[in-house]
């Protein structure tokens, strides 16, 4: 199983052990990744979108271009990313007259979008494609007793019609990734909150953040596990900021899935590079040690 992946601009350059923990594990699920040049950011979902419509989704397709170039289906590890290229690739492969304007754009540079690969966020690969099954039977060091609440953020799941991942409301592709290796999942409050980061304000994030932390820690999570890197951003740094400001404990671990899965499958936590998170993720390893 070949794909192209996508690991945008977050996880390249500022969280490269996100990177790591993919490639490392794919390789243990048979996964092959061709990695393919020219790739540019995706762009943002939010904020370039609303700017220039038709110049977001001109990017979009250049990227998709080099994908289907090769002849690869492309397999995104940010849900940013995926928002934008799936998005990008639903209506350009639907409005023939959008497909037209961003073609003769994309005629300069000798490239021309025609429609012909899936764009998925990785976790669906692993659902659909591989089957949990196999992610289950890649497990080497199950991770008992690890109490998980999940993040699913935003953009994975929404807008349904065109991400068509799992049920908006009720979704429950994380609950079986996390399930397989063996983690134990943990329900909270505002478990379906937007983490924040994209809210024009400067209140609204940290309180949507704030909350989100608090009614974790209520649950008695362990740790957040989650499979985006601007959620990973808002929670890991966001939890030191809220912790000082509110003179109140907000710390707990987020990882995200590919590190556990990692951690799963018997690599150390050096390998995933749990040593670089904000926040100190050592109970969560003396944990692991603990129960195998």
């Amino acid at each position: 199983m070949k794909y192209a992946p996508f690991f945008g601009c977050m996880i390249t350059v500022k969280y490269p052990q996100m990177e790591a923990a993919v490639r490392k594990t794919a390789r243990n699920l048979g996964m092959e990744l061709v990695d393919l040049e020219g790739f540019s950011c995706c762009p943002d979902p939010i904020f370039f979108k609303a700017t220039d419509k038709l110049t977001w989704l001109t990017i979009a397709a250049r990227n998709i271009c080099i994908a289907e170039e090769a002849g690869l289906d492309m397999v995104t590890m940010c849900s940013g990313c995926t928002a934008t290229l799936s998005e990008a690739n639903f209506h350009l492969s639907t409005e023939p007259e959008l497909k037209e304007k961003v073609n003769q754009r994309l005629k300069r540079i000798g490239r021309e979008y025609k429609g012909t690969i899936s764009v998925r966020h990785i976790v669906t690969v692993l659902r659909d494609d591989l089957g949990i099954d196999r992610v289950r039977e890649s497990v080497k060091r199950p991770l008992g007793g690890i109490k998980v609440g999940i993040h699913y953020g935003c953009h994975l799941l929404k807008p349904s019609e065109i991400m068509r991942v799992d049920d908006p409301d009720y979704p429950t592709i994380l609950e079986k990734l996390f399930s397989a290796i063996g983690a134990e999942i943990v329900h909270h409050e505002k478990q379906a909150l937007c983490c924040g980061k994209a809210c024009m304000s400067e209140n609204i994030p940290e309180k949507m953040t704030y909350d989100v932390l608090t009614s974790l820690k209520k649950s008695g999570a362990n740790l957040m596990g989650l499979i985006c890197p601007t959620c990973f951003d808002e929670f890991d740094l966001g939890q030191i900021k809220l912790s000082r400001k509110y003179n109140q404990d907000l710390t707990i671990p987020i990882l995200y899935y590919f590190q556990l899965l990692g951690l799963a499958q018997g690599l150390s936590p050096q390998e995933v590079g749990l040593h670089l998170h904000k926040t100190k993720t050592d109970q969560i390893v003396e944990k692991l040690a603990g129960s195998n």
